[in-house]
């Protein structure tokens, strides 16, 4: 028979049939429990199969949602395999012996006729990926990455993965929930088991080569600058998930010595997605601040001996002055005296601050002394933004260069203005309402910070600070006050994972990093339009870290206007599917509208 004929035989053929999964106590009984299933031997004893071995663990709390501990693999030999974790593992390996001890623990065997070697290697990678992300699991003892590259199948990986997730689904939902619930979550999109696409990979390989030779190279000049491995990329191009992936890699690599790889981020919602991570991970064993943001890790190392690798996610987010616990002028300067190699990860047009403000010559002067060593890095490929490149550009003409042109079509990504803001969040509730009542999706409102908002203080003639037009408000961020019970369920989830805040509105402080599936962005007062072309007031701003004055060069400036369009950038760079806007001025609003045309107005 052809190949291609049997090719597409296999393919119509996938969805008939479900995997096979066999749930057997993790213990020497095993083997006679996986023979028990006459019918399903071959695929369990002869083909390549996936496994997980797992365990609960213990509760403090009643009514508590159950957690796992959990290790997923695959073998050409399952048996062979099973024997050695539970007799030579346990030898060596801490986590494998407290396995075997428990009388709780269990192991669930996946078979199906299409796996072949590359298949399972995917979906182990896969699984990883979602059980990270799972609230269900408390760690994941995996020590390994095996994303592959094409290979016989792997066009139809998406689907055989559906199916198995789906069937673990049905056996053992405690541990394996919906898997549209994982997809939303920050720890997902953050997560180092992402496939990387074709520029990433070049780049991590790169990476990679690069911090081997300035480690080589620094061995023995104690004194010297770090080396500062510069990744450009505008928001959305997959920085972050490059990231995340070479911080994973690093920790288990004899590249570098033991505890000696750091992540920071100055963004507390971010801190705490990489916290997750690492704590699952266990990364965060031997110690505890693996993951922490830039002014605790210089006050921590200031007069100890240089760490070889500091990984600096949003680092155009870095201060570049004093402000409260930092005292020194510029954090860049300071890590490169504590580390050997500093990976930063760049996009000067989401510098928001005057604390953390760097000029074009600055921004230039750092990423041409990277140039010159072959250090700079640049991800051009659009990753998170579902939509044609004329939207991409659309967007990019709007927020950068202050210019409306009619909104393209599109057939993958809705673009579209709002008429009111009671509008605006009535289509970001209706989309989020197409998940489970209980549960946060990520389709969420967010604005310009044009109303007042003062942290640890309320507003004298109201409960809460809000974001108010006409007789329409909403609250701020963090603003909805929660019971005990559910700060608890809260807790480790970004702003726009937790249930309440699809009555909130986010801003920059809030989701700059994230992704949404939809962000409905109000436009305030302080952005205009004026003959032809946006204009940023910043008296209609109450972005004082935006619109404050600083020194620069020995010489008082002010950076408004610059910090004020990047904002507006952040804003509308945050959905993946699509995006929602209204604006409060208006000829801003009336631009918007006309550009629209019938298409994109929101009805």
């Amino acid at each position: 028979m052809r190949k291609d004929i049997l090719y597409k035989l296999l393919e119509e053929n996938i969805g008939e049939v479900d995997p096979v999964v066999d749930v057997v106590p993790y213990d020497t009984s095993y083997n006679t429990e996986l023979h028990n299933d006459k019918t399903n031997k071959k695929l369990i004893f002869e083909y390549p199969t996936v496994y997980l071995i797992y365990d609960k663990l213990a509760s403090n709390r009643s009514g508590s949602l159950s957690k796992f501990k959990v290790y997923v693999g695959e073998t050409n030999d399952i048996q062979k395999r099973t024997r050695q974790h539970l007799k030579a593992d346990t030898k060596t390996r801490t986590d494998w012996k407290a396995l075997r001890s428990s009388s709780g623990a269990e192991m669930i065997v996946i078979g199906d006729r299409f796996f072949n070697k590359s298949l399972t290697l995917d979906i182990e990678n896969k699984l990883m990926m979602y059980l990270l992300s799972a609230d269900s699991v408390s760690q994941l003892n995996n020590r390994r990455t095996n994303p592959q590259r094409a290979y016989f199948m792997s066009d139809q990986f998406e689907n055989i993965f559906g199916r198995v997730w789906q069937t673990l689904r049905a056996k053992k939902p405690d541990i394996f929930p919906d898997k549209k619930e994982i997809e939303n979550s920050a720890v997902f999109k953050a997560s180092p088991f992402h496939s990387l696409n074709k520029e990433q990979r070049e780049s991590k390989s790169e990476i990679f080569e690069k911090i081997k030779a300035a480690l080589r190279k620094q061995s023995d000049i104690a004194t010297e600058s770090g080396t500062t491995i510069f990744i450009a990329g505008q928001a959305g191009t997959g920085k972050t998930v490059l990231l995340s992936n070479l911080f994973y890699d690093l920790t288990s690599s004899d590249l570098v010595r033991k505890n000696s790889v750091y992540l920071l981020v100055n963004h507390e919602q971010q801190k705490t997605v990489y916290e997750t991570i690492a704590h699952k991970l266990g990364l965060d064993h031997d110690y505890t601040d693996i993951v922490s943001k830039p002014t605790h890790f210089i006050t921590e190392h200031t007069g100890k001996e240089k760490v070889d690798v500091v990984l600096v996610d949003e680092a155009h987010l870095l201060l570049t002055q004093g402000k409260m616990a930092y005292q020194g002028k510029n954090q860049l300067e300071d890590l490169l005296k504590l580390a050997k190699v500093v990976v930063i990860v760049f996009d000067k047009y989401q510098i928001l601050t005057t604390e953390g403000y760097m000029d074009d010559a600055a921004v230039r002067k750092l990423e041409d002394a990277a140039e010159q060593q072959g250090n700079r890095i640049e991800l051009t490929h659009q990753e998170r933004m579902v939509a044609d490149q004329s939207t991409i550009d659309w967007l990019r003409s709007f927020a950068i260069d202050g210019k409306i042109s009619p909104i393209p079509d599109d057939s993958q990504y809705k673009l579209q203005i709002a008429t009111s803001p009671e509008q605006l969040h009535a289509k970001i509730k209706a989309l989020d309402g197409f998940k489970k009542s209980d549960g946060a999706s990520l389709a969420r409102v967010l604005a310009t910070f044009d109303w007042p908002y003062v942290e640890k203080r309320k507003p004298k003639d109201d409960d809460c600070w809000r974001v108010k037009i006409g007789s329409w408000s909403l609250p701020w961020n963090l603003q909805i006050p929660l019971s005990r019970k559910e700060k608890r369920k809260n807790k480790g989830l970004a702003w726009a994972e937790q249930f309440q805040t699809i009555n909130e509105v986010g801003s920059t402080f809030t989701i700059q990093g994230f992704d949404l599936n939809y962000a409905g962005v109000i436009i305030g007062p302080s952005v205009k339009y004026r003959e032809g072309k946006l204009i940023f007031d910043k008296k209609a701003s109450k972005n004082k870290k935006a619109t404050n004055q600083r020194m620069w060069n020995n010489k008082k400036i002010d950076v408004s206007e610059e910090l004020l369009r990047n904002e507006l950038n952040v804003l509308l760079t945050r959905g993946v599917h699509g995006l929602y806007i209204y604006a409060v001025d208006e000829q801003l609003q009336q631009a918007l509208l006309s550009a629209a045309g019938n298409q994109h107005i929101l009805r």
